[in-house]
């Protein structure tokens, strides 16, 4: 038979064994699985992208980029996964 003190003891040292079972887990990180699913529909402004770069690999001058085309890829990216991502949060 397990005395008061000793039951609390128990508790306790039973909460830390989860707590440390849980922290050695490695988490996962949901964010990169739904780019991977959403970057397939998003193939139109990574063409427009990889264009861009091309044309701008020519550019002897330096002063050409192609931040905008960029941000637009990643922009549809994260307007797909957003929803995804956050009915997984609730």
């Amino acid at each position: 038979m397990i005395s008061c003190g000793h039951a609390k003891l128990y508790e306790i040292l039973s909460f830390y064994s989860i707590v440390v079972r849980l922290a050695d887990e490695e988490p996962v990180d949901q964010k990169k699985y739904f780019e991977d699913l959403c970057k397939p529909k998003c193939v139109r402004a990574w063409l427009e992208y990889q264009g861009c770069v091309k044309r701008v690999d020519a550019d002897e001058t330096g002063h050409k980029h192609c931040t905008g085309q960029y941000f637009d890829y990643w922009q549809c990216v994260d307007k797909c996964v957003a929803p995804k991502l956050f009915d997984k949060l609730k």
